[in-house]
């Protein structure tokens, strides 16, 4: 799950989704890639009226631990697992990523969440959970992930051998950082991501350079806002 300590890591994603999100108490949240729940508890002190939060993982050992040990009201705050396939958390998953239909009604939730997750899928496959993501936003609802994005600035840290993440291999659309694992790292073109942000409905307010480019950054990877257009 990546090193860092488990309730300042989340405490940290709550402040940056206050400032660059416009997180609301009356949010229907959506996190696409849960994990053990590091948002799920700090936005359980936050969220109130309306306000819910659904979140969903490949590996059903993280959304058993949710479940089981948050201790957060189920009416409120649900964990999911989906059973799709990926070499790194659910090699046996029998759904493809790339074919993978969230399960929820169209305009379900105002704020999706996706950290740590895009920089793990293949582009087909994030083109699909882009799409499924604008269908499951209401109108005006905001999107908060983070990518490795080949803009100038990352192709040429890449380039110069001091990007902080190596990518040393081509696809279409981007590279990766081993094509023998090709999802363990993947960093995709910036217009690519954009064009494709675009056909899912999505205007993009932000994008914010991560330090995995051996800059200053706010956070490691990069971080994009965008909001579902009307």
């Amino acid at each position: 799950m990546g090193s860092g300590d488990y309730f300042g890591v989340g405490e940290r994603a709550l402040a940056l989704l206050d400032e660059l999100a416009g997180l609301k108490r009356s949010d229907r949240v959506l996190d696409v890639g849960c994990g053990l729940g590091r948002l799920a508890w700090p936005l359980s002190s936050r969220l109130a009226g309306r306000g819910s939060y659904d979140g969903f993982d490949t590996a059903r050992p993280y959304i058993d631990w949710c479940a089981g040990n948050l201790g957060l009201d189920p009416a409120r705050f649900r964990f999911r697992h989906a059973d799709i396939r990926t070499s790194l958390y659910n090699p046996a998953g029998a759904i493809e990523a790339e074919r993978f239909r969230f399960p929820w009604p169209d305009r379900s939730f105002d704020l999706a969440i996706a950290t740590s997750l895009f920089t793990h899928l293949l582009p087909a496959a994030a083109r699909n959970y882009l799409g499924e993501i604008g269908r499951m936003l209401d109108r005006g609802g905001r999107l908060f992930a983070s990518f490795f994005l080949l803009d100038e600035r990352g192709r040429a840290a890449v380039a110069a051998g001091t990007a902080l993440q190596p990518f040393s291999s081509a696809i279409e659309h981007g590279l990766v950082q081993d094509p023998t694992a090709p999802e363990s790292a993947v960093a995709y073109d910036a217009g690519w991501l954009f064009e494709t942000l675009a056909a899912a409905g999505f205007a993009v307010s932000a994008a914010h350079p991560g330090y995995w480019k051996g800059r200053p950054g706010l956070e490691y990877q990069d971080l994009v806002v965008a909001a579902r257009k009307g």
